[in-house]
Parts: C-alpha cells; sequence; structure tokens
C-alpha cells in the first residue's frame, strides 16, 4: 500500500468496522483496527462445539448486494472469499395448535402456501401487504437507508413528490394494529408481527412502516457456508489485504480530544497513539455514558434511549428428532401479547416465541442423518438493562426445551450453561449496551431520526455498527461502516476507492490480523 499522511483509527471489529476499514484503506488512508476481544466480527460471533463453531448471533442474511458493493469497492469479489447459498425456503413456522406454514422467496409459491393454511381470503391481504411493503422499501431504501445523513426534510419530500406514499405509510399506526386491519388470521398477525423483534422492538410499539422489513426478507436470503461467522472472517481476510493492520486483544481506554476536536487515542496498557479520525464502532451509548472519556462523552441521551430488547442465545450441538427442520425455523408462543408485555416490564418471557437455526440444514440439502449431531442457535427475545437471578440458566432451559419439545422438537441432550449467552453476557461482550443487541429502541415514528449519524459532536470522530444510523441487520450495519468512511473520504478530500495493493494471490502486507485469527478464536 503506498504511503498516506492519512491515519485512521477504527475502535472494534465488527462488521460496521470492518466495512469502513475496508473501503478507507482501498481510498489510500493507513488504517489501524483495535478489537479488545479476540476475534473479528463483533456481534457476527462463534463458539465451539462438538460439530464445529456454532454461530451465537446474527443468523439472517439479507442484501447481499450490500456485501457485493463492499468487495467490489475493494477491487476483489465477494464469491472469491465466501459462499452464499440463496434459500427458496425463507423459513418454516409452527403454532402451538400444530399448524404450520412454510413462507418462500416467491410471492406466489407464499400465497398458495397461505391459502392452503388460511384461505383465499388471506392468501389476498398478503398479496397487497408484500406489494405495499416493497412499494415502502422503494421509498425509503435511498433518502433514509442509503442516506448517511437522513432528515425529516427528506422524508417528507419524499411523500410529497408521491402523495400515495402516505396510505402505504399509515403513520398514525403500529404494526400490530396495522396487522390487525390486514389480517383476520391471528396466526398471521403474529408471524409479521414478529420482524419487530429483527430491531429490536415490539410490533405494539414500532410504526406500521417497519413491515418493509419482511420486503427486505422476501427478496432474498443467503445461508453462509461454515455459518455467518464465516462472513466476518471473509471481511477481516479482504481487510488485511488491503493493508488493514488488525490488531487483535487490544482494548481502547479513551478517545481523546481537544477544543472540540479528537486528537488521538489511549490503549488499555496506557500507550497513546495519534490519529487524524476515529472510527468509533462499538454501542454509541457507552460514549454516552462516558466510558471512553469527557472529551467522547458526545452522544446525546435521546440518541441511545430507550433501548431495544436484548435476547437469550443458546448455542451447542445434539442430535435432535420429532419434527423435519428447515434451516430458519419459528416456534411461536400462545399469546403473543404477552410475551411483549413481559419484555416491556423487564422480564424473561413465559410465553416465548423461539427461533431456530438448524445450521447444517439447508433448503436444498440432501435428507439430514439425524443420528448424527449438528449444530444449533436458538433464540429467546430478552429485556435489556436488567441483572438476572441464579436461577436464570434453568428457568430459561426449562421454558426453551419444553416449548420446543411440546411442538415436536426433542433434542436427545440438554445443552450446558456454557451454551447459554444472557443479556448480562451480552453487556460484558458489549460494553455500555445494557445488554442490547440494536441500539437504541425502534418505537415511536421518529425513532429513525433520533438514531445517531455517521459524523459524532467531535471533530474527527465518526461512528458505525447496529447502534448508528441505518441501524440493526446485518447489510445495514454494513452500511453503517459506508457511511462512516464516506463521511471520512468527504472531509479528507479522499476521493479514490481503487485498490492501493495487489489483488487477492498477490503480496500482502503482513500484520498481527490474522486472517486466520478469527478461526482461531472460534474454535474451528
Amino acid at each position: 500500500m503506498r504511503h498516506s499522511k492519512h491515519k485512521i483509527a477504527v475502535v472494534g471489529a465488527g462488521i460496521g468496522g470492518l466495512s469502513a476499514a475496508m473501503r478507507l484503506a482501498a481510498a489510500g488512508a493507513s488504517v489501524t483496527v483495535f478489537e479488545r476481544a479476540d476475534w473479528c466480527g463483533g456481534k457476527l460471533r462463534a463458539v465451539p462445539s462438538e460439530a464445529g463453531a456454532v454461530d451465537a448471533g446474527p443468523t439472517v442474511l439479507t442484501q447481499r448486494h450490500v456485501f457485493d458493493e463492499l468487495f467490489e469497492a475493494t477491487g476483489a469479489s465477494l464469491d472469491d472469499y465466501v459462499t452464499l447459498v440463496p434459500e427458496p425456503l425463507l423459513a418454516r413456522h409452527y403454532w402451538v395448535d400444530g399448524s404450520q406454514l412454510d413462507l418462500f422467496g416467491d410471492t406466489d409459491e407464499s400465497c398458495a402456501a397461505i391459502r392452503d393454511f388460511a384461505g383465499a381470503q388471506e392468501a389476498a391481504a398478503f398479496k397487497r401487504f408484500t406489494a405495499r411493503c416493497q412499494r415502502l422499501f422503494r421509498q425509503f431504501e435511498a433518502p433514509v437507508m442509503r442516506s448517511g445523513q437522513p432528515s425529516l426534510a427528506t422524508l417528507t419530500a419524499t411523500v410529497l413528490r408521491n402523495p400515495k406514499v402516505l396510505a402505504d405509510l399509515r403513520p398514525t399506526r403500529s404494526l400490530a394494529r396495522d396487522l390487525a386491519a390486514e389480517f383476520r388470521d391471528p396466526r398471521l398477525r403474529q408471524l409479521f408481527g414478529r420482524y419487530a423483534t429483527y430491531v429490536g422492538g415490539s410490533p405494539y410499539r414500532v410504526p406500521a412502516l417497519l413491515g418493509l422489513i419482511w420486503s427486505s426478507e422476501q427478496a432474498g436470503v443467503w445461508r453462509v457456508e461454515g455459518g455467518m461467522h464465516a462472513l466476518a472472517a471473509a471481511l477481516a481476510q479482504r481487510a488485511d489485504e488491503v493493508g488493514v493492520d488488525i490488531r487483535l486483544g487490544t482494548g481502547i481506554a479513551r478517545i481523546e480530544g481537544q477544543n472540540g476536536h479528537l486528537t488521538g487515542l489511549t490503549t488499555e496498557d496506557g500507550t497513546r497513539h495519534a490519529f487524524d479520525k476515529v472510527v468509533f464502532n462499538g454501542d454509541p451509548q457507552a460514549l454516552s455514558l462516558g466510558y471512553l472519556g469527557p472529551a467522547a462523552q458526545v452522544v446525546p441521551r435521546r440518541a441511545v434511549s430507550p433501548r431495544s430488547y436484548s435476547a437469550y442465545v443458546w448455542s451447542f450441538a445434539a442430535r435432535v428428532s420429532g419434527i423435519d427442520l428447515a434451516h430458519h425455523n419459528v416456534f411461536f408462543g400462545g399469546d403473543a401479547k404477552s410475551e411483549f408485555d413481559d419484555l416491556d416490564h423487564g422480564r424473561m418471557p413465559s410465553n416465548p416465541t423461539l427461533y431456530v437455526c438448524a445450521q447444517d440444514r439447508g433448503s436444498r440439502d440432501a435428507e439430514h442423518d439425524c443420528a448424527s449431531s449438528e449444530r444449533f442457535e436458538i433464540i429467546m427475545n430478552g429485556p435489556a438493562g436488567q441483572e438476572r437471578p441464579e436461577e436464570e440458566f434453568q428457568t430459561c432451559r426449562d421454558r426453551t426445551l419444553r416449548r420446543l419439545a411440546c411442538q415436536g422438537l426433542v433434542f436427545e441432550t440438554e445443552p450446558a450453561q456454557s451454551a447459554l449467552t444472557t443479556p448480562s453476557d451480552f453487556n460484558a461482550l458489549f460494553p455500555g449496551s445494557d445488554g442490547s443487541l440494536y441500539g437504541r429502541s425502534p418505537s415511536g415514528m421518529m425513532a429513525t431520526f433520533h438514531r445517531p449519524t455517521a459524523r459524532a459532536r467531535l471533530g474527527g470522530l465518526y461512528l458505525a455498527g447496529g447502534g448508528a444510523h441505518p441501524g440493526a441487520g446485518v447489510p445495514m450495519v454494513c452500511l453503517s461502516g459506508q457511511h462512516a468512511a464516506e463521511a471520512i473520504m468527504q472531509d479528507l478530500a479522499l476521493t479514490s476507492t481503487s485498490p492501493q495493493m495487489d489483488m487477492r494471490g498477490g503480496t500482502s502486507t503482513g500484520s498481527r490480523s490474522a486472517v486466520a485469527a478469527p478461526s482461531q478464536s472460534l474454535g474451528s
């Protein structure tokens, strides 16, 4: 890589931080990533099991084009680093009454499945709902998600240019109320309401607009061979190849500034480093609370509060019997409202919906050998910001396994306590987060505009990650890194996005990063 006078630090090797680092290095900057953990990927993490590394974070990949664009910006192809397999069967859904519904990437196929499941009237409602969500996604992708600085004025202008958007937007309705008007079958209301939890919210509190999350999933879901953590490893590898220096096991104690401008940072060993710009890829609430010093305490409370939900996440290997699983599976509880009442009152749900990822299964795979141990990730929504009692593990295991057994899924062996990540564990892994997995709560029509954007109020400090705009979800986090990189490029007049070193197969600068380091930390 050619010498650059621009020295940029990225605090955190999550997807947002790696995304920013890759683009900045390709534009000619000298980039150093500091990561306190011994792996790359942030919440896109994995833990060891007898069957290999099993995901312990996000499991659904949509909008693969966002990652294609990232690799193309560095002169590479995503397909050379990771294998993504399209999943025509998006998810298999189970209810306590024994009913089951598969949804597909093909709208007509899903429509036929819903007709068999709930009748022609509900199939027609589904088709209308899908078309409306697609229109909303098209209208708001550019001015909101793809914009580094979205504003209410921009949103208003979008509506004024096309007044029909307002009818689709339904600004006075929550998602739950909107679904109640759309579908008669309570099971379908429950199914599409769960998309609010993708961004850590309740369907009874988030705006109807968030129905567009269904449009994002319906447009395509990809299974990552080896697990979602392989995507993080791919980003780390490409970052290393374009000259990014990734320093694992190196935490940051302070971000320093003077007279409203950043001057550098200090690592936990007391070493001070001078940088022109810093990208903070962590929960912005850590800055708001002063965890990285008073100079960086520049994120207002309303940008990070109230908090979104957390989760109880099981990651383990076992043999199972009873029902035929897809890759993505959802087991609904009998009372949708009670789950969110519990969460909003800081309680573990007594009647939860459970998501089960059968990591070793796919729609196009041959029939799975149930005699073999396979990898599972099970997610139960949980509240953030609470201390948990000692009996939390046993309570969570009982509620998880008992529910699944009642709905036909039986695990031969019960997972150990080490297989569970609780909200308290997430807070320890990601300081300042309160265990919240998605940053600020998405509740309320204006939540998007309260979320912090790429430029922080300290000159030279930028934000990336799920707590920054455009918010939660793996592709959105990747876009947050793009927004941060583009803001820095604009401020430094860095316009080149062509790679400054040899491509894959050429000479790479050796760094402590280690392309191998992430897989070692995952036990694979």
